[in-house]
């Protein structure tokens, strides 16, 4: 009952005229940037983030929140009517295409959006049970265990995002090496500042956030040279009720896999669709048609992305804790309206948690109006030119850093770090692990410092707590584990024979 009155607490909020023109807005764009080949929600919420200075915090919030999960749905209608899969799409073209190929693109289409609708009314029910209940339970945690909670993130998300550990954690240090540029909090000295005034308040998350992945985006698909052909199929959406009592079985097996997936660390929309269809792969009546064009394979990885994606917000409202790179962009967005996500943040502002949980369920009906009856119009965006597009972004990454501070300086670093991300890419490491360590780096200096000043300078605060110990036991077991994997790997393999 409880849940239910929050809930109805919630939808005071999200139902006023401005918040439902931003959750709306938030789902349009999702949904375009989602078409887009080349874009994602990790740029569009970077580019969009300089916008929310002059937007009241509940509407800017639900906005950004409305392109997160709006442009999961987005990336399956590229991923299934041209085989243009973003990282959260890459599962629909498998099945999604192949019913293109069989002249089945509506029922592939209209699959994937109703999926996702239960995948995100499921996900929705989960994070207003369950993020009240982890925010109890992080009160118990102090700054030790805060610490571990860190290093344990930076740990898995490091793994999970670039699948080797080396490179992930090579990543974070170089994020939180970056979060230590500028005047140091307690000391007052500049650090790593090399004598640049401008340097002395640190480098703003919004510049890094454009460049690495907006501005390196552009530069990616520029240097790839690829040309998008329009799709000219025809759409007819209805499905016959057999095939519509295939579709929700498999929309529920999601939607469940999906909601634990999505408050794992280091989990998401791209872990849960993967681990959806292997699902459905084992468990459907149909499995020995998934693969060449089953209604299944679309519906259960439709249903978790969208599920993921919204539970990836209980280990940022509730625990502080972002999971991935939107969730450090999203807080990002917390931090720069002045509210620190938390177990505080429950307590302390009600009615933005609230608002946001019940205006995601607003946004998924939003997104059913959107995406089912208007899909063909939406297809007409892959007729945008490139050397439209292209330039029109980067002008906009300009326009959006230096709107900030008013500074030509800002838009130098951001072009900087645009180049840095470039390279990354090209050398087969994601800035995703940088992004999380520049955000949680001064958070886990912060209480390193507090744990330490507690227990008079002793480390032995860091092992002696419960929830500490037990973290950074997690933290060696993973490591050994990887490192013993890596050894008995490079064993396994042939070596080469010297001519």
């Amino acid at each position: 009952m409880d849940a239910l009155h929050n809930l109805a607490f919630g939808f005071e909020t999200a139902l006023t005229l401005h918040n439902l023109m931003y959750c709306a807005i938030g789902c349009v764009v999702g949904t375009l940037v989602g078409l887009l080949p080349g874009l994602g929600p990790l740029s569009t919420i970077s580019l969009l983030l300089p916008l929310t200075y002059s937007i009241p915090t509940a509407g800017a919030l639900i906005m950004l929140a409305g392109i997160y999960y709006g442009a999961q749905y987005g990336d399956s209608v590229s991923a299934i009517t041209m085989k243009i899969p973003h990282a959260s799409s890459i599962v629909a073209c498998i099945d999604g295409y192949q019913m293109t190929l069989n002249g089945k693109t509506g029922l592939a289409l209209f699959t994937a959006g109703i999926s996702s609708f239960i995948g995100g009314t499921v996900a929705i029910v989960v994070l207003s049970t369950i993020a009240p209940a982890l925010g109890e339970v992080a009160f118990l945690f102090g700054p030790a265990d805060y610490c571990a909670l860190m290093l344990f993130g930076f740990v898995c998300v490091s793994f999970v995002t670039t699948g080797s550990l080396l490179n992930g954690l090579a990543m974070t240090l170089i994020g939180v090496l970056l979060g230590s540029i500028g005047t140091d909090v307690n000391s007052g000295l500049q650090r790593f500042t090399m004598d640049l005034p401008f340097l002395a308040d640190g480098i703003g998350i919004v510049s890094i956030a454009l460049g690495c992945f907006g501005i390196a985006e552009v530069v990616k698909n520029l240097d790839s040279g690829s040309q998008i052909t329009p799709f000219n199929g025809t759409i007819k959406l209805m499905p016959t009720w057999p095939e519509f009592k295939r579709i929700i079985p498999s929309a529920l097996r999601g939607s469940v896999i999906g909601s634990f997936l999505g408050i794992l660390p280091g989990g998401g929309p791209v872990i849960a669709q993967f681990a959806a269809y292997a699902v459905d792969k084992r468990f459907s009546k149909y499995k020995h048609e998934i693969g060449h064009g089953a209604i299944e394979g679309v519906a259960g990885q439709a249903a978790a992305d969208e599920a993921a994606a919204r539970t990836s917000f209980i280990p940022l409202m509730a625990i502080g804790i972002p999971e991935n790179a939107v969730m450090a962009l999203m807080m990002g967005a917390f931090i720069v309206k002045g509210i620190q996500p938390g177990p505080n943040m429950i307590a302390n502002h009600p009615d933005l948690f609230w608002g946001l949980v019940a205006s995601m369920w607003v946004g998924n009906c939003f997104l059913v109006v959107l995406n089912v009856p208007l899909v063909r119009y939406w297809l007409s965006v892959f007729k945008i030119p490139f050397n439209v597009l292209f330039p029109a972004i980067l002008f906009f990454c300009c326009i959006g850093t230096y709107s900030i501070n008013n500074s030509l300086d800002d838009i130098f670093i951001t072009a900087l770090f645009g180049i840095l991300g470039y390279v990354f890419m090209r050398l087969g490491m994601e800035a995703a692990p940088l992004m999380l360590g520049f955000i949680l780096g001064p958070m886990l200096e912060e209480n390193f410092r507090r744990a330490l000043l507690l227990s008079r300078g002793s480390f032995s605060a860091f092992v002696t707590r419960p929830i500490s110990g037990t973290l950074l036991a997690c933290i060696a077991i993973f490591i050994t584990w990887q490192m013993v994997s890596f050894v008995i790997k490079s064993r396994r393999s042939p070596t080469p024979i010297a001519a």
